[in-house]
This record gives structure tokens, sequence and C-alpha cells, in this order.
């Protein structure tokens, strides 16, 4: 597919950047025919620079570049997807995007689940939820239920009744969640260990 920069009077298409193991956006700049060829070339993103009109590479002043790894074409050939690993924080005020985010791989509602355990946890005095009396009982009463849970699971799954073994295998992903918490950890640090050992 061949990108259709003449699609723009000034011959420039948008470059979004996405971090290809967390697919959190970086950035969004702008390229020219020339900014894509030396971004192949070099294997780091360049852009154009439409303020001081020149070819610029994202790092070239700070290190902090973003090492190509693969790109996609848009529907409309005048968008370029980059997807990259960056070295150090990509906005130029120090922040991992240009949207002030934390660049932490997301895992959609569970992270949004994980977050919620993590504040019933912190706030667990006067919270009445299960979640906060599962803290209270401690990391022994934790680890039993993730135990109790993995053996319905195991239950149900030798029987034929999908509903219910999906309902145990969304209990014992809870109650490992609330786990994870109790021990300090997060999903990430167990994505981390299994990246490593798929190397």
């Amino acid at each position: 597919m061949k990108i259709d920069f003449k699609k723009s009077p000034d011959n420039l298409v948008p470059a979004i950047v996405q971090d290809i193991e967390t697919r959190q956006v970086l950035m969004l700049g702008y390229q020219n025919e020339d900014a894509f060829e030396k971004t192949l070339e070099l294997k780091k993103v360049t852009f154009f620079s439409r303020s001081k009109q020149r070819l610029w590479t994202k790092g070239e002043e700070s290190g902090n570049f973003l090492e190509l790894k693969d790109y996609k074409i848009d529907c409309d050939y005048d968008t370029i997807l980059y997807y990259v690993t960056p070295h150090g924080p990509t906005c130029h005020k120090g922040d991992d995007t240009c949207w002030a985010e934390i660049n932490v791989e997301q895992f959609g509602f569970l992270s949004h689940l994980e977050n919620t355990i993590e504040e019933r946890k912190n706030n667990s005095s006067g919270d009445k939820s299960y979640v906060a009396s599962l803290f209270e009982k401690g990391i022994n009463k934790i680890a039993q239920k993730v135990g109790e849970e993995a053996i319905e699971t195991v239950i149900e799954a030798k029987d034929d009744n999908e509903e219910l073994f999906l309902n145990e295998s969304a209990d014992l992903l809870f109650h490992y969640l609330v786990l994870l918490q109790a021990k300090g950890f997060k999903l990430e640090d167990v994505a981390k260990v299994l990246k490593e050992r798929h190397k």
C-alpha cells in the first residue's frame, strides 16, 4: 500500500505512534515522504517539523528514540500507525506520552477491576464491601479463597454446564486479582514474567 501524501495541500500525513508492548498511544506527528523514507532507513521514527520546516528524528537531542518495530497504513492511505519501542519518555515535557499518561500495559476491563480492588484495599477502614472484608481477614484468607475457587473451577470444567464453568472462572480470576493486590503486585507483573518466558 502506498501512502497518498498528495491528499494534503502541504504533502503531510498524520503519523500516530503506539508502544508495541503496552499499546498506549504515545504521540502524534506529521510526515512527508522524506520523513517516511528516513524512518524506514533509520528504524527510528522521523517527522517533518511544521514550525522548523525540516526533518527531525524523535530523540535526536534527548536520546529518547522511538525504535520502529512495525507500521500500518489506514484504509484511506493518508494516515500511518507506527508500532515502536520507546527509549525513554516520549513527550518533550518528560512525560511517557504527549497526553501526560503513564505508559503501562492495560488489560481493558480487568485493569478497571484491578484499580477498583486497589481503591477498596487502600480505603478499607469503614468500607463494608466484600473486597475490604477480604483484606481485613488477611493474606491467609485471601489465598484460601483462591484455592477454593480454583477447585470449584476444576470441578465445573469436568461438567457440561458452560454458564457454571464461566461463573467459577470469573470468581477465580477475581480472587486472584485480590491476591495479587494483597502481595503488592499487579497483572502487569505477571505479564512481564510470561513475556520473559516467551523469549
